[in-house]
């Protein structure tokens, strides 16, 4: 099997030049045509001598994905179905918003958290995607949305969140080498990056101590323990203490405020009794909390709250002096928010034009 060279940063595609017998700036050169250019085939890298791009494709391939199915939202949000040189199905979502463009990329295929309210763990795990294969996610998200006019010709993608299927966290040195080349190689900026995580506690530690000025968002879900075990059933092993913990050194080391997601599920932790438990066990945490409205999985047998409960549910936050915001629903009628990535595109739904 070939080695795939989306992944490598500029640095490592020098060495391998070198060790091909060629200049460093040849490396360099690759890594344009990957990263700048979105180059899908060795051999179309124009600028390379022919016996290198001969050396390269006897061991490597360029590793871009294949879209297998689109689905466009009326508010402009797409999801994508795609298939990464190795195989496995995985989604990804473009977010078109005034004066920027988001992406929702996946680190994993499938999920092994299993949270019952989303669609992703129901399909289970599959396997970790590499660093390479997360960075093409950015990169075909962005030359579709300049096929669709959703960005200019010489548009980007400016902020990626990594909030698709799968833990970050437990595909930590796969999920930072993608931080890093999307910061390094396409331009992103740190702080346009958000990582969420379901609250898998040592991988916050290690990320403190990786002092990125990258935003960190926590999936609490539930203001008690016994609540979250039964929402979160793959990660129990940590408190909710042990968590706000984690992420009070976070802030420490980082000097950058913790975001905490809350799914709101009708008449389950909606309530202002869970409002006045949430905001107890994040006092004193520089943070803010994002509510999310949940959204449709068929067959979870959850529902969303009335706006009359989220309304009063932020207030509870609000006047206990806690920041609060609400998701803005996207990708309406696409499955493409929050929870209801399960590797398919529903039919019948209007589609891009992938040229």
């Amino acid at each position: 099997m070939k080695k795939l060279l989306l992944g490598m940063s500029a640095a490592d595609l020098k060495l391998l030049a070198v060790e091909l017998g060629e200049k460093e700036f040849r490396g360099k050169q690759v890594a344009d045509w990957l990263y700048r250019q979105g180059c899908r085939e060795i051999s179309r890298m124009a600028n390379l001598p022919v016996a290198f791009k001969v050396k390269l494709e006897e061991g490597y391939a360029a590793g871009r994905s294949l879209v297998k199915r689109t689905g466009k939202s009326k508010d402009g949000t797409f999801k994508l179905l795609l298939q990464p040189a190795f195989g496995e199905l995985v989604e990804t979502v473009g977010m078109p918003y005034e004066g920027r463009f988001s992406c929702c990329v996946s680190t994993q295929v499938g999920c092994p958290i299993g949270c019952t309210f989303c669609a992703t763990g129901a399909g289970g795990f599959k396997r970790n995607l590499s660093e390479g294969e997360i960075v093409d996610q950015v990169l075909t998200v962005g030359e579709v949305a300049i096929k669709e006019k959703l960005l200019a010709a010489d548009g980007r993608v400016s902020h990626v969140v990594f909030m698709g299927m799968g833990e970050p966290l437990l595909n930590y040195d796969a999920t930072l080498a993608a931080v890093h080349l999307l910061n390094t190689e396409l331009k992103i900026g740190m702080r346009n990056i958000t990582l969420s995580t379901i609250g898998y506690v040592p991988g916050i530690y290690r990320l403190a101590q990786e002092n990125l000025q990258l935003t960190l968002a926590v999936s609490l879900h539930a203001a008690d323990d016994a609540l979250r075990r039964k929402l979160v059933p793959g990660m129990t092993r940590y408190t909710l203490q042990e968590i706000t913990d984690a992420c009070k050194h976070y802030f420490r080391e980082t000097g950058r405020r913790v975001t905490f997601e809350y799914c709101l599920l009708k008449g389950v932790n909606d309530g202002q009794a869970d409002a006045a438990n949430l905001s107890l066990i994040l006092n004193g945490l520089n943070c803010h909390v994002n509510l999310i409205p949940f959204n449709n999985v068929k067959g979870s047998g959850f529902y969303p709250p009335e706006t009359s409960r989220v309304t009063a549910f932020r207030r509870v936050l609000e006047e206990a002096d806690i920041t609060v915001t609400q998701r803005e629903q996207r990708g309406e009628g696409i499955e493409a928010a929050c929870g209801q990535l399960r590797r398919q595109i529903p039919t019948g739904l209007s589609k891009l034009r992938i040229k």
